[in-house]
């Protein structure tokens, strides 16, 4: 499961970091969105990948090895808030360069083809 997970971030990672070296603004902001969704399940899995294992429990007796880690759960949710507050700034940005230089390349000059 390991291998499967850690496969999926490089892919996720690596779409990312091809999509932001595009010469559009649309997918900078897609590549973007993709390493921070890595970053994420990263973060996410560093507090052991566990399964049909409550984040939290009362009971100060129980061994706490047997329950998953609230502070990475905590950082993720966190990290999507702000992720979404952010996507929405570079949204605003494209649109309002979009708007002022009339393509939507990240240079502001198209390119003769």
């Amino acid at each position: 499961m390991e291998a499967v997970i850690a496969i999926a971030i490089g892919v996720l990672f690596a779409s990312g970091v091809w999509l932001i070296l595009r010469p559009r603004t649309f997918q900078v902001i897609i590549g973007l969105l993709l390493i921070s969704y890595a970053v994420n399940m990263f973060i996410f899995i560093m507090g052991r990948l566990t399964v049909n294992k409550p984040p939290l429990t009362l009971d100060e007796s129980i061994d706490a090895g047997l329950f998953a880690d609230p502070v990475t759960q905590a950082l993720v949710l966190t990290a999507i808030v702000i992720g979404f507050a952010t996507t929405a700034l570079y949204l605003v940005l494209l649109l309002t360069s979009r708007g002022l230089t009339g393509t939507d390349h990240v240079d502001g000059k198209e390119t003769d083809q």
